[in-house]
């Protein structure tokens, strides 16, 4: 079947003792009606131990799911806060729980949904320092991270620890889901991402927007196939990547193979421990930093358009400089940048903006090499000035 022989072993015999209340056994029974669950399925499932990576738009759903059908245990790692704009698809959070830490509001929501799981919280990163503990108190890690450090981590560990990592990931109007477990006859992740993109090549949510509902679907479906690994269900997507289109309403299936010169999972693997995965992935602390890029913090630039000392060009796209902008500045997206930099004074200071100062610092690097002398970025971008300058002013 594909299934990890000793983690079903493992689950039946811890399953073997236990016991359901009254209670228990009306709220599951619809599990327990069908043939393939039964009340020995649903035993594997509360003592079985998931571990969510992160609490927003891809753990909000599967950690749901999970504790409604009777995953006994759930770990919860993240340490972030709720904010506003995170509720349009981080349904773990409501409005009332804005500035709360994100663990707090989801044990709370679960506790709602049913109050026999046991909710564990990590509040902390998920680093190199403590993912193999973490990762070690569980079966199944579902990784709902946004970020390709923490998905090689993810990815590492478990092959390491042979724990089955139920992976998804969401992109404006598209999602994929698959199963990574190499000791299920399956690939990893570097399997199918040997290397990481460049740096700034791929936009997060903040930058590019993402459906609200899109983390919904994948995050079900993360749930699924975590239910399937436990019970011991159909097929599992170890060696298959489902693919959606929201815009389409289409899945695709994608064949993943094993590398068998895979550094991790492969025959002569030459990763046996974490590496420095921010460095392997060509994450810096600021953009600004690795190339040396000339910054100006929102105050200075202030008291600069005052005395009309610098020329601000806005690097985002139309539509986000009608939801909020900066009066004075000059809209140029950067997509248009290359087509359009002679349009720019080359004896006029120039700053160059977006949303958060990254793609404003690719704008400054592209500039500094057409030959502009005098080119910062704003550090923080319109985040920045809204938060410091103008707080009146929408943040999206």
């Amino acid at each position: 079947m594909g299934f990890s022989e000793k983690l079903m072993s493992a689950l039946k015999d811890d399953s073997s003792r236990i016991q359901f209340s009254a209670e228990e056994m009306h709220r599951y029974s619809r599990h327990l009606l069908m043939p393939e669950i039964t009340i020995d399925g649903q035993r594997r499932l509360k003592a079985a131990r998931v571990l969510c990576i992160g609490a927003g738009g891809l753990g909000s759903p599967a950690a749901l799911y999970l504790a409604a059908a009777g995953v006994g245990t759930l770990g919860l790692v993240d340490f972030d806060r709720v904010d506003l704009s995170n509720l349009q698809r981080q349904i773990l959070h409501g409005t009332a729980d804005v500035g709360r830490p994100k663990l707090e509001s989801a044990k709370d929501r679960l506790a709602q949904a049913n109050p026999n799981v046991q909710v564990q919280l990590h509040s902390e990163k998920f680093t190199s320092q403590n993912a193999a503990a973490l990762v070690g108190e569980y079966d199944i890690v579902v990784d709902g991270s946004d970020n390709f450090p923490t998905r090689y981590l993810s990815n590492d560990v478990c092959v390491w620890a042979r724990k089955p990592n139920v992976y998804g990931s969401v992109f404006r109007f598209e999602g994929q889901c698959t199963v990574f477990a190499p000791h299920l006859r399956g690939p990893c992740y570097r399997c199918l991402f040997p290397q990481p993109p460049e740096p700034g090549t791929v936009p997060n949510c903040a930058e590019a927007g993402v459906l609200g509902v899109l983390p919904g679907i994948i995050g079900l479906i993360q749930a699924i196939e975590a239910i399937k690994l436990i019970v011991g269900l159909g097929d599992p997507l170890t060696g298959r990547l489902l693919y959606f289109d929201a815009l389409k309403m289409a899945f695709r299936e994608f064949a993943v193979r094993r590398d068998p010169q895979c550094p991790v999972c492969g025959e002569s693997s030459s990763i046996t421990e974490p590496v420095d995965y921010e460095a392997f992935c060509g994450f810096s602390p600021s953009p600004n930093e690795t190339k040396k890029i000339q910054v100006i913090s929102v105050h200075d630039l202030k008291r600069k358009l005052e005395n009309d000392e610098v020329l601000l060009v806005d690097v985002r796209e139309s539509f986000e400089h009608d939801i909020a902008h900066i009066d004075r500045s000059t809209l140029m997206p950067l997509g248009d940048l290359p087509r359009r930099f002679e349009e720019l004074p080359k004896d006029r200071p120039l700053v160059m903006m977006c949303k958060s100062g990254v793609r404003s610092a690719k704008a400054t690097e592209f500039l500094r090499q057409q030959g502009f002398n005098d080119v910062s970025n704003l550090e923080g971008g319109i985040d920045a000035w809204a938060a410091e300058i103008d707080p009146e002013m929408v943040r999206y």
